[in-house]
């Protein structure tokens, strides 16, 4: 998933000689499976959503710390990965893919690995249970309602997607049922009676998706019940979450992860901070109970939208959001001769790019706390901003996504 890293190359020890490479990420070893763990999931070698099936937990975060001192060593000490104490049953974004099979039997789940095929999957070990049960509810309504599932290959049916989000602290659940076209047949029936099975559904929403995309979500949406998006509660602040909402799945990590991000920015109550990636605000808003000023740019117009309403819902006022180039706002800023005291910035798995990080160092904040997704960019990232004068710190790997190859990372820089 990361990009490209140059290799350091030092004597591996015992767990790192247990992974090898895959798209730049740490993989276990087929042999390496000594350590066995007795959650085993039936869709293992179909599906291709866990890379570490089959593997202890331990094992797994040995792994993935030994791969994270690897490639971080010219660069700082990695503090232990922050695993969890319950690697299952995580993920609270679930989605579901539907198709329907030569034989007419409808298929609900993940894709297999590098295909289009959906792999039919009653219940996964990584994903919220009841969120699971909504989708399997929802496969076995179809025929009474007479809804086909939607063909890519010939652009004919109805159902292409589901996707059920459920809130953490809240319990809220919003299930978006992606449609080829805006009219769902007997739609208040339909909703009437998932709603018999799961009351505590919250809202339900159709999503329209008409074109020829491998994209999951289209641009419209309709609300067929409730209000159209759910709340979750995160550090102590409250959130909304629409159907295209950044937010992310783990939250039990994401707590810790967010938690420590701001621990690493020293906040006293007069720091100007810029949130860089700010998505819909999550990091800024936690954080702008701690500062003098928060500053969040994003270039996505409806991350930004959302933004503005989670902070007038947690009454936060010394934050201000615009929408724009992160990178570009930064030099302007510089320009202008202002200043910023901390930089957190959290891009996407590809990383950063030259034009940020420069602007970065040309804004030349005392800190820079850096969320990364992408090891390896993130070790990309890291040789430049040292070059340029800064110095890492530490590093705080975070297990969000247990039974997979990602890691996060907490990083702090210091000029």
């Amino acid at each position: 998933m990361a990009g490209n890293q140059g290799n350091y190359r030092e004597k591996p020890t015992r767990n790192e000689k247990n992974y090898k490479k895959a798209n730049g990420q740490p993989r276990l070893k087929e042999k390496s499976s000594r350590a066995k763990s007795d959650n085993v999931c039936p869709y293992a070698k179909k599906c291709g959503g866990c890379d570490y099936q089959g593997v202890e937990y331990k094992e797994q975060l040995k792994t993935k710390q030994a791969y994270m001192k690897k490639l971080l060593k010219p660069f700082c000490f990695v503090e232990p990965i922050v695993g969890m104490k319950n690697p299952l049953y995580y993920r609270h974004k679930v989605h579901a893919a539907f198709d329907c099979t030569r034989r007419g039997q409808i298929v609900a789940g993940a894709y297999r690995k590098n295909t289009h095929d959906v792999v039919d999957i009653e219940s996964c070990m990584i994903e919220e249970q009841e969120s699971d049960e909504i989708i399997r509810d929802i496969k076995d309504m179809l025929r009474s309602f007479r809804i086909k599932t939607y063909d890519e290959d010939t652009g004919y049916g109805l159902l292409r997607h589901v996707l059920v989000r459920k809130g953490y602290a809240t319990g809220q659940i919003m299930v978006v049922l992606v449609l080829a076209s805006p009219i769902l047949p007997s739609k208040n029936n339909f909703v009437k009676a998932l709603r018999k099975k799961h009351p505590n559904i919250t809202t339900v929403v159709l999503n329209v998706n008409d074109k020829k995309t491998s994209m999951v979500l289209g641009d419209r949406n309709i609300t067929l019940y409730g209000k159209g998006f759910i709340e979750d509660k995160l550090c102590g602040c409250t959130f909304r979450i629409s159907p295209s909402s950044f937010y992310q799945v783990n939250p039990v990590q994401t707590e810790l992860l967010y938690e420590k991000a701001i621990h690493e920015a020293h906040l006293t109550g007069k720091e100007r901070v810029i949130d860089a990636y700010c998505g819909t605000g999550t990091i800024g808003i936690i954080a702008a109970k701690n500062a003098g000023e928060v500053i969040g740019v994003e270039l996505n117009r409806d991350a930004i939208r959302d933004a503005v309403t989670n902070a007038k819902r947690n009454d936060i006022r010394n934050i201000r959001f615009y929408n724009d180039d992160a990178g570009k706002f930064m030099v302007e800023m510089a320009q202008k001769g202002e200043k910023a005291d901390v930089v957190i910035m959290d891009p996407p798995r590809t990383g950063s790019d030259e034009a940020f990080l420069s602007s970065v160092v040309k804004l030349s904040p005392e800190r820079v706390v850096y969320v990364s997704c992408g090891p390896e960019t993130l070790a990309r990232d890291l040789k430049y901003l040292t070059k340029h004068g800064y110095t890492v710190k530490r590093a705080t790997p975070y297990d969000c996504f247990p039974y997979t190859e990602h890691i996060e990372t907490v990083v702090l820089l210091c000029r």
